[in-house]
């Protein structure tokens, strides 16, 4: 017999073969596309705020994203494997040094604000560095050529005033 954990797992892998969840975390602002039933119509409503708690749970998952709309705080709280949810779209990573942001609820304007992550690049990408190596070596000697040349129109220059001069003398 399984374990209930076991389903859960087999469950949240199906789950991801149909869409995609990229890792955020609280403090990110995120982007949720809801999927919303009006009749028989459907349509997908973007909701977007800072994450302010993500809960992991196998597939009791969920996260709260709160956003301000109209001089008005709204928080929602959404099931990550859920039906509702479209796609999840991280707009930026924010800065925070605590898994639930509960205090933004009590903060306004500028002290509510989340400083963003900088994301270091570490490795160097070879290839681009060769193509600007490349680019550079075609540019000097374009350059290198051009001041040759312009050497050799002022030298010209300077040979014929000089070639006047001797001759009014």
């Amino acid at each position: 017999m399984k374990n209930i954990e076991e389903i859960n797992k087999e469950s949240i892998k199906k789950l991801l073969e149909k869409k995609q969840i990229p890792d955020f975390f609280s403090g990110d602002t995120i982007k949720v596309g809801v999927r919303i039933v009006e009749g028989k119509r459907e349509r997908i409503q973007f909701f977007e705020g800072v994450c302010i708690s993500k809960k992991n749970r196998d597939i009791n998952s969920s996260f709260t994203v709160r956003k301000i709309s109209f001089g008005e705080g709204v928080e929602r709280t959404f099931a990550l494997y859920g039906p509702i949810i479209d796609s999840i779209k991280v707009i930026r990573s924010g800065k925070v040094r605590r898994a639930k942001l509960y205090y933004l609820r009590d903060r306004k304007g500028k002290s509510a604000r989340i400083a963003e992550k900088i994301k270091k690049n570490i490795g160097i990408d070879l290839s681009e560095s060769v193509n600007k190596n490349v680019e550079s070596t075609s540019a000097d000697k374009n350059k290198k050529e051009n001041l040759t040349k312009d050497k050799t129109v002022s030298s010209k220059a300077d040979f014929e005033k000089k070639e006047l001069k001797t001759e009014k003398k």
